[in-house]
């Protein structure tokens, strides 16, 4: 009984940790709206892409968690690890203002980080 409760916690632990990283990349794309329209729309969007790799390397943490303690599958670690590889090209890209291959990118990871939420 008490192994069930603690995988449950480390279950939901790993959920929340992909609704943040979901949110923070819909939130990128906002501040990127507002990057065209406002003064304070690089600030933010710099802002977020920070939030955006943290909520990422969260992503992984929570995955270890699950897995190493809890004796679930490694799979979402692979996961995980590809989103924190997909944030650290995004980064680059948005700091070498490369737009063309940034935005399509963008859109790329958010489908599969609600694809990653939908699974859980």
């Amino acid at each position: 009984m008490a192994t069930q409760v603690t995988a449950q916690r480390r279950f939901s632990f790993l959920q929340t940790a992909i609704a943040l990283q979901t949110l923070t990349i819909f939130l990128q794309a906002v501040s990127a709206g507002l990057l065209l329209t406002a003064s304070y729309g690089e600030t933010l969007h710099s802002v977020g892409a920070r939030v955006m790799y943290g909520a990422s390397m969260l992503y992984v943490l929570a995955a270890v968690l699950a897995w190493k303690p809890g004796g679930g599958s490694p799979r979402p670690i692979g996961y995980a690890s590809g989103f924190l590889v997909l944030a650290s090209v995004q980064v680059v890209l948005g700091i070498a203002h490369v737009p063309s291959v940034h935005l399509p990118l963008g859109v790329l990871m958010f489908g599969l980080s609600v694809l990653a939420l939908a699974r859980r």
